[in-house]
């Protein structure tokens, strides 16, 4: 790259990737290998003592890897980025590199729904304590930490309801308090919101979503300062939640047009979120880009786009629900988001499903909340099929 810092799509294309030597290749190859041979032992030695000086089998490194993670870094403002072969693999790995047991993480309430699983039911019984507060305000994280705690998580906006926190405020609250900040960026990306940048020391993303966009993939990134990706790094060797590189390979395909589909995004988010705050049909739109969102102020300061999640609860009971999403035309009913296709689900009954009722009613999960993730179609496609089907509730 040249010495000028280049754009967000240049950066995207380009970074991490070289002409192939051998052949010319403009994009980089799939390396499907798990192993890799030496020529003589002089060279199996110098690799064996030092990863970065060449590949020897993939759970460690390989070549396509390597290039989106190097693109990843360059697009993230991080000083490195870990593929992983999901989001919850991430996550996983990254938490357990950074504690042990006795100590304790505070973390907000409102998260997504595996997340939310592993802090309540799977850390305790390694000894790992999780607050989890039910709160928007990052002065109420603070509040909570403790002598032992060695970690702050949350996301912004958050699964499903789409509240914010204050981001650069919890990165001056880990730094005062000497304790690692961890974000899951995966509803913005970094075309939207850049968190590195605001404080944050770790950041992921459930790269099945918005990174790859297509909907053909699953993968997860972590990424942030080289001290703490090099304990998130020996989790990944342990634990092996490496992708294969076919699916590394897509997901610098994906990468490569993020910015484009960010921008149709945004904008069939706002427009649909518009349509849906004036329909009689609907109690309630959670989108940070309508003014009537609680935190709209606070989005506008960190956000440079809303994206494409837009969450509502129809009118109704549970068989004008179902009545909705029967007739939906264009939106399809399933449970992931992020791709080029619009999606639609009830997170009481899918994402948020292993919250108990009371653990919902907390959350705010209503069973007639829907999560809509608004695709690339044409805009107006998209608001006239959900208005067809919001008619045709009895």
């Amino acid at each position: 790259m040249s010495p000028k810092d280049p754009g967000f799509s240049t950066k995207s294309v380009h970074s991490g990737e070289k002409l192939c030597p051998v052949t010319g290749s403009i994009i980089t190859p799939i390396y499907q290998t798990s192993i890799f041979g030496f020529p003589d032992l002089d060279s199996l030695k110098r690799v064996f003592a030092d990863h970065s000086k060449g590949y020897f089998y993939t759970r460690y490194s390989n070549p396509t890897l390597e290039a989106i993670e190097k693109k990843l870094v360059d697009i993230m403002g991080a000083q490195k980025a870990l593929v992983f072969s999901s989001g919850m693999a991430a996550l996983t790995s990254a938490i357990m590199s950074l504690v042990c047991s006795g100590d304790h993480i505070v973390s907000a309430f409102d998260i997504y729904g595996g997340t939310f699983n592993f802090f309540a039911n799977v850390l305790p019984r390694y000894g790992v304590t999780v607050d989890l507060i039910e709160t928007t305000e990052a002065g109420r994280l603070a509040e909570s930490i403790r002598p032992n705690t060695k970690v702050i998580f949350f996301e912004s906006p958050t699964n499903p309801l789409l509240k914010l926190m204050d981001i650069a405020e919890v990165g001056k609250i880990g730094k005062k308090h000497g304790i690692p900040t961890f974000m899951d960026n995966t509803f913005a990306t970094s075309f939207n919101q850049r968190p590195i940048e605001m404080g944050i020391d770790l950041v992921m993303h459930s790269a099945t979503k918005y990174l790859g966009g297509h909907s053909d993939l699953i993968g997860g990134v972590v990424a942030g300062g080289e001290e703490l990706m090099g304990r998130v790094m020996s989790s990944r060797y342990v634990f092996g939640g490496v992708p294969d590189p076919q699916s590394a390979w897509l997901l610098m395909r994906g990468v490569k047009t993020l910015k484009v589909r960010m921008e149709t995004h945004n904008q069939n988010g706002m427009k649909v979120a518009q349509f849906l705050e004036k329909h009689p049909r609907i109690d309630r739109v959670y989108y940070p880009g309508l003014r009537s969102h609680p935190q709209h102020e606070l989005g506008k300061s960190q956000m440079k786009g809303f994206g494409g999640m837009v969450s509502f609860e129809v009118e109704g009971a549970n068989d004008a629900l179902g009545q909705f999403l029967g007739s939906l035309r264009i939106c399809q009913l399933a449970v992931s988001l992020g791709g080029i296709e619009s999606l639609i689900c009830p997170p009481a009954l899918t994402t948020h499903r292993r919250l108990s009722p009371s653990e919902r009613m907390r959350a705010g999960i209503k069973d007639n909340l829907l999560r809509l993730s608004l695709g690339i179609e044409d805009s107006q496609d998209l608001i006239d099929d959900l208005d067809q089907a919001l008619n045709s509730i009895s």
